[in-house]
This record gives structure tokens, sequence and C-alpha cells, in this order.
């Protein structure tokens, strides 16, 4: 086994990927949400490579220190599901399993339901399997108002700018802002107010984050100065896009073995509530091995929780290996 995270970039589709890898064996590709980068899988790099397995965290398109397409519409979900496709052949394997979180969840259950002969097992972090993404913008003002930050994300340069002024202190107050609560509530910024005003600097971080922590993302993000953050909101922009596209694989269930993974204060159980996401999760998973909710667990699931994650992730795949992991 290695035994240090080796870093390198990879040409998928014409756009070229930093990828973060330790390990030799079956893949294991992890695939990061918004705002984050590779980094925010730090934790289950050396448990995973330790039990036998090859892990893969990309920069997905437009984050971080991969490259950032400059078309909008280069970020729809067709496109990220391709990376990931061409990203398992580049490194050389026939097959994956497939970890997302927040958004990278969406891009690994679309991925599992439109190329099942790549996808041996499939992890969802935060985000339960959707048709087609996220809800279609109408439906999200109709169910949040024209607060809800899906919808804020959509005026172009906006939060990008917002983000982007000081990223240090919008990785600070995005992660560490705003405590989990009891009952989570869906991220709406109120009107007249811009988005980090819902999210003030924390007089402490969270034990689970240091301010070295905070470096490495913004060290991540540097990269593209004053589009740091645009990249990523792309994706956000692409969602009614990604309805259209997708419509005809609409109640496509996904065949691989599945897990899912959520924390009980995670905002998404606002968005998406328990009875949706039952009937989510028994439609489109028909092989869901485990559905873990983690207690006292916001939205940042494996930063906040990594070794409950990793012992979830071993443990699944120990299953999709015949029910044990070297």
């Amino acid at each position: 086994m290695s035994d240090a995270i080796k870093h390198s970039h990879v040409e998928v589709n014409g756009v070229r990927l930093h990828i973060a890898e330790q390990g030799e064996g079956p893949l294991v590709l992890l695939l990061h949400g918004f705002p984050e980068s590779w980094y925010s899988w730090r934790h289950q790099f050396a448990p995973l490579a330790a039990a036998g397995y090859r892990v893969v965290a990309p920069d997905q398109r437009g984050y971080a220190r991969s490259e950032q397409p400059e078309r909008v519409d280069a970020y729809t979900l067709l496109h990220l599901v391709g990376d990931v496709t061409a990203l398992i052949g580049a490194l050389g394997a026939d097959q994956a399993v497939v970890v997302g979180h927040d958004w990278g969840a969406p891009v690994a259950w679309a991925t599992a339901a439109l190329r099942p002969d790549l996808v041996r097992g499939v992890v969802g972090l935060s985000v339960p399997p959707l048709p087609s993404g996220p809800r279609p913008l109408k439906e999200s003002r109709e169910a949040f108002g024209d607060g809800f930050y899906q919808v804020y994300f959509q005026e172009p340069g906006r939060a990008d700018a917002e983000l982007a002024a000081d990223p240090a202190s919008s990785f600070r107050r995005v992660f560490g802002g705003a405590s989990p609560a009891a009952e989570p509530r869906a991220w709406v910024i109120p009107e007249g107010r811009k988005l980090l005003d819902t999210v003030p600097e924390p007089e402490r971080l969270p034990a689970w984050l240091t301010e070295t922590d905070i470096e490495a993302f913004a060290a991540d993000y540097a990269t593209h100065g004053e589009r740091a953050f645009t990249g990523g909101l792309n994706w956000y922009r692409n969602i009614d896009r990604n309805n259209e596209l997708l419509a005809p694989f609409a109640g496509r269930p996904i065949e691989a073995p599945a897990l899912f993974v959520v924390g009980e204060q995670d905002l998404v159980n606002a968005i998406v509530p328990p009875d949706v996401l039952t009937f989510l999760l028994d439609t489109f998973t028909p092989r869901l091995y485990r559905h873990v909710r983690l207690p006292e667990t916001g939205h940042w699931t494996q930063q906040e929780r990594p070794q409950e994650v990793t012992a979830a992730l071993l443990d699944f795949l120990g299953h999709l290996e015949g029910g044990s992991h070297r």
C-alpha cells in the first residue's frame, strides 16, 4: 500500500481534472460536493487504502485545481457523468465503486443509473437518488420562495463575487458558521440580504474543522481567482436543463448495490422529507444495503463524522467483496 496521497492531473472529455489518490486494489471514486474539493475526503484515504482499495478523489469539473470550462451549459449532469465514466477508463479500471456527497451524490447516482456496466456499487451521502437531479426551480420557488439558495445561485456573478471576495472567510462561514439545527431548515436568504449574511463568521470553528483545513480549501480554490466558485455554481445553473436532458431516463432504477448515509441534522432533510426519502430509496435503489442516519450530524457528513462514515464505507465494500474486507 502507498502510504502517501499522490496528486496528478488527468484529461477527460477535453477537461483537465486534478486527482488525489492512494492505495492499490479495486477502484473507489470519491466525489465531493459544493463548495468542496478532493480535500473533503482527507479522512477516508488512509483507512480505505489500508483495507486494500485504490482510492481516487477528483476535483470535479470547475472546482479547485481542476479546469473550469467557460460555458454554463458545460456543467450538466450528463457532462459530469461523462467525466466519471472517462476517469474510470483513464485510471485503467473496468469498474468502480462510486461514492458521492452533496452534489457528488447526484453524479454518483446518475452514473450508476446510466452506466451500470461501470459501477459495481454506489454510495450517496446527504442527497438521495433523484430522478433527474434537484427538483425544477419552479417547484423550489413554490416550496421555499425566491430566497432559496438554489434560486439565489441562478443570477450570474452574484454569489460568485460574494464567495470569492474572501475564500477563507467563505469556507469558515459555510462550513462552520451555522451549527446543525435540531430541526433542519432549508437555506433561504431573506429579501434584501446577501448570501453570507445568513452564515456569520464563527467565533471558533467546530471541533471537526481546523484553520489548517480552511487554508487547504482556500489554497485549492485560489487557482481561479475571482471565478473561484463559478464552476461549482454553474452546476446549480443547470438544474432545469438536467431535468430536460434526463427526462428519457426518468424512473430508471439503480441496479448496483447501494448505501445511503445522512446526518439527522442535515439541511437536506428539510428539502427531502422522510416520507419522500423513503419513497425515493424504495423506488430507485432496489438493492439498498443500508440506510445509515448519523445523530448530531449536519451536512458535511464525511468531515463531521469521519470514523462513522469510513466504517460504513468499509462495511459496504466488504459486503460487495462477499462479507469481508482486508
